[in-house]
Parts: C-alpha cells; sequence; structure tokens
C-alpha cells in the first residue's frame, strides 16, 4: 500500500463524515429534549436519551479498538456507519419513549465505532509528529456537531417535528457509507489468537452496572438507601475483578493491563476521564437551560451555542498546527483546564436574567478551553505504545473519557432532574393543582405549554429551571481542578516520525511512496526489485 499526500486526504475525507455523524447525535437531541419527552411523555426520565447513547458508545469502543488491530477497521468502519444510519430510522419513527431508549442505544452501537476508528485510522497513516493538524480538524468537526447538532434540533422543534432531528441523520449516514466504501481501501487482517469473549462480556457488565448504580443513586425513586442500588454496585466491583483476572490469563486481552503500566498512557487517560465528567454533563444540558430558563426558543438556544463552537474550533486547529510545528503539547492541556474551570465558574453564575451576550462569552471561553485539550490527550495516547496497539490504546483512552461522560451526564443529570422536578411540582402545586395533577402536568411541560401558562406559573418554571441546574456546575469544578493537576505531571514524549501502517510493514509512506505513485502514473519502469502488495486496491505494487 503506498500513503501517498493525496491518499491520505482522500481517506481523511472519509474520516471527516464519519465522524461527523457520530459526535452530531451526541449533542442534536438537547434542544428537542424538553418537547421530545413533552410529546412522549417522560421528562423523568429524560436523562436517558443521552445516557442510553452514552452507555451503548462506551460499551462497544474497547471493542472497535481491538477488532480494528487485529481485524483491520474498513469493514468494522462500514458496520459502524450502517448501525448508526438504520438506528436513526428507528428513533424517527418510534411510537413512545422506551423504544426511543432502545434505537438511541443501537444508534451508540454504532457512533462508538464511528469516533473510535476515525481517530486510529489517522494514527494508522499520519505520523504522530504529523497528527496534530490532522486531530485538530477531527476536534473541530466535534465543536461543530456541538453546535450544528442543538441548532438542527432547535430548528426542527421550531419549524417541523422533532423526528427530523432524526431524518437528518439517514442522508448523511448514506453519503458517509458510500464515502468509505469507494475511498476507505485499508488492508484487512485476520486474527491470529483467541477472541477475547469474556473479556468483552465483562466490560459490558462493569459498565453497565456502573451506569445503573450512578443513576439509581442519585434519582428520587430508588436513592442510595435502595436495595436495587447497591446490588449494581455489587455487580460493578465484581465484574470489574473478573475482568481484570480474565485479561491477565487472556492470549490477546481486549484491554491489554500493560498498558496501564505506561505512565504516560495512564496520565493522558486519566485527563480524558475526568474531562469527560464535566464536559458532557455542561454540553448536554446548557440548551435546556437557555430554552426554558431563559424563555428562548429551540432554535435560538441552538443559535446561542454558535460561540462554544467558534472557540472550539479555533483552538483545536491552532493547537494541532502547533504541536506539529514544534513537536511540542504539555502546555495544551495545562492551560485548556484552567479556561475550561474559568467557564464552569462563570456558567454557576446563570439566572434567567442572564444577558444573551454574556452566556455567548462564557460558551466561548468554555469552548476554547475544550479545544485545547480534547484531541491532545489521544494524540499523547497514540504516541505512548507501539504501533501495534494503536487502535486499543485509542479505544482505552476514549473509553474512559465516555466512563467520565457517562457518569457525568447519569449522575449530575439524575441531581438536574430531580431537584427540577421537585421545583416544577412545587410551582403547579403552589398555582392550586392537587399533587396528583402537579405530577402530570410536570411530566408533559414541554416548552410550547410553558408558553400557554399565565405568566406567574410561567415565571415559577423559569426560575425552577434556573435553581435546579446552575448550582450543578459547582460540581464539576473539581474534576476540571484534577484534570489541571494531571496535566501538570504530563511526560513529554518525542512525537514519532513513522505512520502506524509503516511502522507494521503495511504500507510504503513518505518521499518513497511518492516516487513510486509517479512512477506508475508516467509509466516509467521500476529500477530496483522487491514485490509487495498494494492492499489498498489489490494490485501488485514494485518496491523501490
Amino acid at each position: 500500500m503506498l500513503l501517498t499526500q493525496r491518499r491520505i486526504w482522500i481517506i481523511f475525507g472519509a474520516l471527516i463524515a464519519g465522524m461527523f455523524l457520530s459526535s452530531l447525535d451526541q449533542t442534536i437531541v438537547s434542544t428537542a429534549m424538553p418537547t421530545i419527552v413533552g410529546q412522549l411523555g417522560g421528562v423523568e426520565h429524560q436523562v436517558w436519551l443521552t445516557t442510553a447513547y452514552l452507555l451503548a458508545t462506551t460499551i462497544v469502543m474497547p471493542v472497535y479498538g481491538k477488532f480494528g488491530d487485529v481485524l483491520g477497521r474498513r469493514r468494522l468502519f462500514l458496520v459502524a456507519i450502517a448501525l448508526f444510519t438504520i438506528a436513526s430510522v428507528g428513533c424517527a419513527f418510534a411510537g413512545d419513549f422506551t423504544q426511543l431508549i432502545v434505537w438511541r442505544a443501537v444508534q451508540g452501537l454504532g457512533g462508538g465505532g464511528l469516533m473510535i476508528l476515525s481517530q486510529a485510522i489517522i494514527a494508522d497513516i499520519v505520523p504522530a509528529s504529523e497528527r496534530g493538524k490532522y486531530l485538530g480538524p477531527l476536534g473541530a468537526v466535534f465543536g461543530l456537531s456541538a453546535v450544528g447538532g442543538p441548532l438542527l434540533g432547535g430548528f426542527f422543534v421550531d419549524h417541523l417535528t422533532w423526528q427530523w432531528a432524526f431524518y437528518i441523520n439517514i442522508p448523511i449516514g448514506i453519503a458517509a457509507f458510500a464515502i468509505a466504501w469507494f475511498t476507505l481501501k485499508l488492508p484487512n487482517k485476520k486474527a491470529t489468537q483467541p477472541i477475547d469473549v469474556m473479556g468483552v462480556i465483562l466490560l459490558s457488565a462493569f459498565t453497565t452496572c456502573l451506569i445503573f448504580f450512578t443513576d439509581f443513586g442519585g434519582s428520587a425513586d430508588h436513592g442510595w438507601e435502595a436495595l436495587e442500588t447497591w446490588a449494581f454496585g455489587a455487580g460493578m466491583l465484581v465484574a470489574a475483578l473478573l475482568f481484570v483476572l480474565v485479561e491477565a490469563k487472556a492470549k490477546d486481552p481486549i484491554i491489554p493491563l500493560s498498558l496501564f503500566k505506561n505512565p504516560t498512557f495512564v496520565n493522558a487517560t486519566a485527563i480524558g476521564l475526568t474531562l469527560g465528567l464535566g464536559m458532557f454533563a455542561a454540553i448536554g444540558f446548557v440548551p435546556t437551560f437557555l430554552q426554558m430558563s431563559s424563555g428562548t426558543s429551540a432554535a435560538t438556544s441552538g443559535l446561542l451555542m454558535l460561540p462554544m463552537m467558534a472557540g472550539l474550533m479555533l483552538t483545536s486547529i491552532t493547537s494541532g498546527i502547533w504541536i506539529s510545528k514544534t513537536g511540542r503539547y504539555k502546555i495544551y492541556p495545562i492551560a485548556g483546564t484552567i479556561i475550561t474551570g474559568i467557564a464552569m465558574v462563570c456558567m454557576t453564575t446563570l439566572t434567567a436574567d442572564t444577558p444573551i451576550w454574556l452566556i455567548g462569552v462564557f460558551l466561548f471561553i468554555f469552548g476554547s478551553g475544550l479545544g485545547l485539550i480534547m484531541q491532545v490527550v489521544v494524540l499523547v495516547a497514540q504516541n505512548s505504545v507501539d504501533a501495534s496497539l494503536v487502535g486499543t490504546a485509542t479505544s482505552t483512552n476514549n473509553y474512559f473519557r465516555e466512563v467520565g461522560a457517562s457518569l457525568g451526564v447519569a449522575v449530575f443529570g439524575t441531581i438536574f432532574t430531580t431537584r427540577l422536578t421537585q421545583n416544577l411540582r412545587d410551582v403547579f402545586t403552589a398555582a392550586g393543582a392537587d399533587p396528583a395533577a402537579a405530577a402530570n402536568a410536570t411530566s408533559t411541560l414541554d416548552p410550547q405549554t410553558l408558553a400557554t401558562l399565565p405568566d406567574t406559573v410561567r415565571d415559577g418554571i423559569v426560575t425552577a429551571y434556573a435553581d435546579a441546574l446552575a448550582p450543578v456546575f459547582w460540581y464539576l469544578l473539581p474534576f476540571i481542578a484534577i484534570a489541571f493537576l494531571l496535566s501538570l505531571f504530563l511526560k513529554k514524549v518525542p512525537l514519532s516520525d513513522t505512520a502506524g501502517l509503516v511502522a507494521r510493514g503495511e504500507a510504503i509512506g513518505g518521499a518513497e511512496a511518492e516516487e513510486l505513485e509517479a512512477a506508475e502514473r508516467s509509466g516509467r519502469k521500476a529500477p530496483a526489485a522487491g514485490e509487495t502488495q498494494d492492499a489498498l486496491d489489490g494490485e501488485p505494487t514494485t518496491r523501490r
């Protein structure tokens, strides 16, 4: 296989399409959520619209990472796109809230693969010393979707129906599949060791028990005193213990325990974990705050996220370019955690009376901080391991970030929902409704209904949202502080000059690849021998 610059850019185009599809769906539901839960009747369980997607994504990440290393990444990438697109159809035609949650989980099964495989394929085709300028745009795509998702979700709710938040994925998914099918020609492999089935099962069990433990513990229906909460806690501990024992003996473990003997990898992964706790909780619920607490429409609340996109894209692309130029990366996570922490403090002051322009400033600061961290820790994790483990390292790093995200959304979302539900019931009870009527009004409340209520009730609801969400940001700050401390101890490791495929002997790269391609185009005869198989096109080429 020849890794020429032209071929790298073609493959990169397919990765951009896949990453956009995955990251868009993490946020497109956020502004549509109040309408969805109002129409389908599920305000007490609205957190699961986000958690189901994140939980499924988290479970499959290590699977895609490891299988990509041992089987090749092309077919897995196509499977992930297909899963995601089919699930989008299911979400759009869901008849009740339970069906919607199930299809959201299936979407996560595809979305996890798109996210992991995009980052791993970049490591296959681009050396670490040049990877920053490619990972930067991938991070910028996340920023674009983080704002484009709420914006599109708001537009669909205001002018069409919430189902369009899922219809939009169908043409994008079909286009991404076609692009990947024709351009993403990567080597296929065969497994040489038994698949670690028990490792996959136990890791999935651990992740599921962890999320249910935190969700049940923080909910009003169960709480930390409930037997079922601690049953999930016990299951989590048992699954973790058994997983470690199985991985220690597995011939080809899904997550090699040797990774955790690598201090650079552990540090970068811990930063991702703590960042995930704060990042997704904030991104997931800010549009809801803007829409309900500030009285803005769904479309307007999406537009208000544009400053965050601008900040994230600016710092993500700029830091990636400078890392490629200088080879230095440590300063960016340090600066990023400081900036993100400042933004969190600012967000604790949000009220219904906060000026729109000031909210935009807060979000710009928040996005700028995230852009300095997200892709850098992935680059550091990839660069710290052997080329044969790049997919596993990428997925493990992302896995722990998504564990943090799932925990953040589940725990802080539950805190928000519990406080909000009680606050809303108090508002309706004070307005003269009996407890049963207040509970029903709370579960079916959406922005359209809010606009029809008397001024005194509407003002009470706005205050209820503000009182429920703004203080939650204080709980997120300690995790940003931990990420800052970890960044201070991030070890400086020289960035590799060799792409993963080249290091594994699966491709020819650099000037030699360019010369070979030029010779093939001009029809010149090879001056030297050494036959290799071009896995990209399935045709033999001559190594010179």
